[in-house]
């Protein structure tokens, strides 16, 4: 990933909370069968192995996991808050007129090598922890106990654990960062004006990074 100096975040408490925030990734390999790419939900277990482990499970029709049982490369990509910036928020498009839109956003990509795994006590354990992480705040939270047992045995069968052991983990968060003071000052009351959720965490982020929370 490109990562210029003024974006790059190696924060390893920021980077999971990026994966426990936006669980939805997007799980890529590189195997004999070439480039496979799938949304899949993932459960970050930063305690175990080395450096963590990513955990998620695949449907067993999907081939992906086969290209993992091969020995396919492996690349998980999160994507955090991201927003479009418009130029007319810049001091500078004011002066000269010299700007263009650009985007900010946060994305954090995890490598390491892959497994499969057909284990029906795992996968069970893998759907539990699933759960529990989307259903935590939830006043009533759903968990996997409220099915009955053979209908979740059988979902289990329906498919295959991925354990990915963390090699490396990078972070770019693409936050205005590279811009004058006055251009910031232009993308925060911007991004703050607009009441839809997205656009305030954005507004948040670029204050935290862009000013050193001084704003």
């Amino acid at each position: 990933m490109y990562e210029p100096s003024h974006f790059k975040v190696e924060d390893r408490a920021q980077l999971h909370a990026v994966i426990r925030q936006r669980p939805l990734a997007t799980l890529v390999t590189a195997g004999e069968g070439g480039l496979m790419a799938n949304p899949v939900p993932f459960v970050l277990h930063a305690h175990e192995g080395e450096q963590g482990l990513l955990r998620a499970h695949l449907a067993r029709p999907n081939a992906q996991w086969k290209a993992i049982a091969a020995g396919a490369e492996t690349l998980v990509i999160f994507t955090g808050v991201e927003r479009y910036v418009t130029p007319a928020w810049y001091a500078t498009k004011r002066e000269s007129g010299k700007v263009v839109p650009t985007w900010n956003y946060v994305t954090v990509q995890v490598r390491g090598p892959a497994r499969a795994i057909e284990d029906q006590t795992w996968l069970r354990a893998q759907l539990e922890s699933l759960t529990r992480q989307q259903e935590a705040p939830r006043a009533e939270p759903w968990a996997v106990a409220d099915a009955p047992e053979p209908f979740i045995a059988a979902q289990a069968r329906g498919n295959v654990g991925i354990e990915i052991a963390i090699a490396s983990i990078v972070g770019k968060f693409k936050l205005s960062q590279n811009r004058r003071e006055d251009d910031k000052l232009g993308v925060l009351n911007g991004l703050s004006a607009d009441p839809e959720s997205e656009s305030q965490a954005m507004a948040a982020l670029v204050k935290e990074h862009g000013f050193g929370g001084s704003v």
